[in-house]
């Protein structure tokens, strides 16, 4: 069965000399940035999972050392058939392989990648199209509070009260993650079918859900295809065959 994962990370700074405030060039580098924390979620389950760097015994030695934690990242991913991140595509997903091939581990199995992002800014037009506002605007909820930067550097400094804020801060991006995910899977077209995924026939390839429904046609110069809404999440597919020749299999 194909498994759809939820992921949200949050690093560390670049910690970097340069010689003034604005439009600087890095003179030198002094701290390079690295994960400090990884929520996530099964789509499907309830239970939303967030991993830092103190859950792992080498924080005790190192509150840099990543490497334990991208060892719970790299299974979670290999395990996954869909990945589902805001931003995902270009920030969360190539942060991670890059501390994967610093640690010198080998890529996960393929997976697709469903980038929240990118598909507000395919389908819709909205005013801006970061994660908050979105979920705002949607009435889906909304950020926690982080207090500002102050948080990220009070858990580099090792400070556990500030550890337990940033976890639940990560664990409300999944649960607002989420959320979008749903209200925007019926819109997105190339979206991995997941009836193939989990076995199906007949049944919605966006969901996977078998509570789908005729409606109408659609038409192309060669034949007329029958055309399916799905009346769970609400998506549209097609035939594979022509009517005159209908199969139980189904496509977008």
């Amino acid at each position: 069965m194909g498994k759809i994962l939820f992921i949200d990370i949050e690093t560390t700074p670049l910690i970097s000399y340069t010689w003034g405030m604005f439009e600087q060039n890095i003179i030198d580098i002094k701290n390079e940035w690295f994960i400090l924390s990884v929520a996530y979620k099964w789509l499907g389950e309830k239970k939303v999972n967030v991993i830092s760097l103190p859950d792992f015994k080498l924080y005790k030695k190192d509150k840099t050392n990543d490497k334990e934690l991208l060892k719970k990242v790299w299974e979670l991913l290999d395990e996954s058939s869909v990945i589902v991140a805001h931003n995902g595509a270009e920030f969360d997903l190539k942060k991670l392989n890059a501390r994967f091939i610093f640690h010198k581990m080998n890529s996960p199995s393929p997976y697709k990648v469903i980038d929240t992002l990118k598909e507000a800014k395919k389908y819709f037009s909205f005013t801006n199209n970061k994660l908050d506002y979105l979920s705002k605007f949607l009435n889906l909820g909304e950020k926690l509070e982080t207090g500002g930067f102050s948080l990220w550097l009070q858990c580099m400094a090792g400070d556990m009260k500030a550890w337990k804020r940033l976890k639940a801060y990560n664990k409300n991006d999944i649960i607002l993650l989420e959320k979008l995910y749903l209200l925007f899977r019926p819109w997105i077209a190339n979206h991995p079918n997941k009836a193939l995924m989990d076995g199906k026939e007949r049944a919605c390839p966006t969901c996977s859900s078998e509570k789908i429904q005729s409606r109408g046609f659609s038409y192309t110069k060669t034949g007329t295809y029958r055309r399916w809404q799905c009346t769970n999440c609400g998506a549209w597919s097609q035939s594979v065959y022509r009517e005159k020749n209908l199969s139980k299999v189904f496509v977008k």
